[in-house]
């Protein structure tokens, strides 16, 4: 039994692992991270939990071509027209410029966007001209898994049931006090809770979540009504935790689409933003949790 379950996001494919073997070695490396969040928030005496993986990673990939971590699907090029067009969705909510004339394809419009978030935005003032360089790849790397792991939930509606099955068992057979939703992991625990409403979790804490995505909202399920999206009915209490400099935890609050009970804004560092270690190390997560772990 585990006090916590997490749900992890993009680039999580472990390779050459079996799932299981996968979840163990991510629930390990990441208790280790939650224990270096404890002592950012000086909450030392809190003892520090056994984790649960929810590890769906396998279930988005169809070979090893396509695999989460690898280096050749980080790519702009890589992307269909119309997950360009949703990258440019996504980016206007990031504060990028509208083109100033129209353009045959958006290749072009969305790696101008790209390279503006890298140098233009008041986040990386400061930064000297390697940083910027390496903040641009890793901007670019975030569209791109966001854009594809995205799609490669929501359109296949086999990996979409598969994936939040893998969440509800492991839910269900840890019974945890917390569960921890990342990423796009955020949008699978929030319509497996759904899907699974006999489910119960004391508090569900999303970080760097993409739930109020426009794009991404009209996919869910269920289908947010009027705009608004509901609380799956076995979470007590939903705090969300954003970096404001995170690419992906747009627009802020989740939009105000959804009954959360507390938004926390924290800072994960520029070159770092959107990483799950980042959230579990930061003093402002561990100390969400804390009431629920001792």
């Amino acid at each position: 039994m585990a006090a916590v379950v997490l749900v992890h996001g993009i680039w999580n494919l472990v390779s050459g692992l079996a799932p299981q073997e996968a979840a163990a070695a991510k629930s390990s490396e990441y208790r280790e991270t939650l224990r270096q969040g404890l002592m950012a928030a000086q909450l030392t005496h809190v003892p520090v939990p056994d984790i649960a993986m929810a590890y769906y990673a396998h279930l988005l990939t169809n070979a090893p071509l396509d695999e989460q971590s690898g280096g050749h699907a980080d790519r702009l090029e890589d992307l269909s027209h119309e997950q360009l067009l949703e990258a440019w969705e996504w980016l206007l909510l990031a504060g990028v410029p509208e083109p100033t004339e129209a353009q045959a394809g958006w290749l072009a419009p969305v790696r101008l966007a790209v390279g503006w978030l890298a140098h233009e935005h008041p986040g990386t003032n400061g930064l000297g001209a390697r940083a910027r360089r390496r903040l641009m790849d890793v901007v670019e790397r975030v569209v791109v898994a966001m854009i594809r792991d995205t799609d490669s939930y929501v359109s296949r509606p086999e990996r979409r049931r598969a994936a939040r099955a893998v969440v509800a068992e492991t839910i269900r057979e840890h019974q945890p006090q917390v569960v921890v939703a990342h990423s796009l992991g955020s949008v699978v625990a929030w319509e497996a809770l759904h899907a699974y409403p006999e489910l119960e979790v004391e508090l569900l804490v999303t970080v760097g979540s993409p739930l109020g995505l426009p794009g991404l909202a009209r996919k869910l399920e269920p289908e947010p009504i009027d705009g608004r999206g509901r609380r799956p009915a076995g979470v007590r209490q939903w705090v969300n935790i954003a970096d404001p400099g995170d690419l992906v935890a747009l627009p802020p609050e989740l939009g105000g689409m959804f009954p959360v009970d507390a938004h926390a804004d924290t800072d994960t560092g520029i070159l770092g933003f959107h990483s799950l270690k980042g959230y579990l190390a930061n003093g402002l997560t561990a100390a969400a949790m804390a009431p629920y772990l001792s």
